[in-house]
């Protein structure tokens, strides 16, 4: 690809809070999210002389999967702008040129995408408004090999387009659904035992955290779970399983499936019987790149 301009974007999976960065939470009561970046990533290029209908995409998994692949995109392309328009100075003016660019398409999103996209690694984020502040933290090294090891991603083979899914919750947020409202507040108070449970390698808290955003999440909509419950609901029930949640939006796409101790080739035979495909992943530190050849 000789004389083109190169960027890439990681995806990422969203552990805890995701949901309460979608406007208008954030200004009703403050959203709060953990997630981290892993190494699969959306590439964008574009040639040297060539206008934004020029840019070519490649995506190392599939989209609509949940794993954050519309907004990794996003920040790919922002980031190939022509630099008269590309007025960032941070990664994190880039997750916010990004968020606008994929709003500006009518899409509902929230931010906590675009932000781990742009800078990488594990993040714990609070959303007030419209700003994104910034929590220290950093999972224990035991905790990130623990998750490694016992959470697997699996692709249900539904791709899903999150707008639909978006709309259909937000509507029932603006008429008062109280099923909706207390499902998002209780996604939200899982976020922070999430981000304390890594740093301290509590794991009890890491589950706890999962179990509490299932319960949130089928108060919000039960669909959203539902491709899911057949294989998953068994391997709760004896035992293999010790946590999971949908991915992104959910009603298809992909699940993190948290396997109870020496359980994981359980957990993954079944998932493959199920016809899902387990996707390979580490964590990814590098968020956005830029290649210039």
């Amino acid at each position: 690809m000789a004389g083109r301009r190169q960027a890439s974007a990681p995806v990422r999976v969203d552990l805890a809070g995701g949901w309460t960065d979608v406007d208008p939470y954030p200004r009703d009561f403050g959203g709060e999210v953990v997630n981290f970046a892993i190494n699969r990533r959306i590439r964008a290029s574009i040639g040297r002389n060539s206008g934004p209908e020029d840019i070519q995409l490649a995506f190392e998994v599939p989209r609509g999967s949940g794993l954050g692949t519309s907004s990794a995109m996003n920040v790919a392309v922002a980031g190939l702008l022509p630099d008269s328009l590309r007025t960032h100075e941070s990664l994190e003016e880039l997750a916010e040129m990004a968020f606008d660019l994929e709003s500006e398409e009518g899409v509902i999103c929230g931010r906590q995408d675009h932000w781990v996209s742009a800078r990488g690694g594990f993040n714990h984020l609070l959303f007030i408004g419209d700003s994104v502040e910034i929590m220290p933290f950093e999972p224990s090294r035991s905790a990130k090999m623990w998750l490694h090891k016992h959470l697997l991603l699996v692709y249900s083979g539904e791709s899903r387009d999150s707008r639909e899914m978006q709309k259909k919750v937000w509507e029932r947020y603006s008429e008062g659904n109280k099923s909706v409202i207390d499902g998002l507040h209780m996604i939200r108070a899982a976020a922070r035992p999430m981000a304390n449970g890594l740093q301290l390698d509590r794991r009890d808290m890491v589950v706890d955290s999962l179990r509490r955003i299932c319960e949130g999440v089928d108060l919000i909509d039960p669909s959203i779970h539902d491709p899911f419950r057949s294989v998953v609901e068994p391997l709760i029930d004896n035992g293999s399983l010790a946590a999971w949640k949908a991915l992104g939006a959910g009603g298809g796409g992909c699940a993190g499936l948290l396997c109870a101790n020496n359980s994981r080739d359980v957990v993954h035979s079944r998932a493959e019987e199920a016809g899902w495909e387990v996707i390979e992943w580490d964590y990814e530190e590098q968020g956005f790149e830029i290649i210039d050849e």
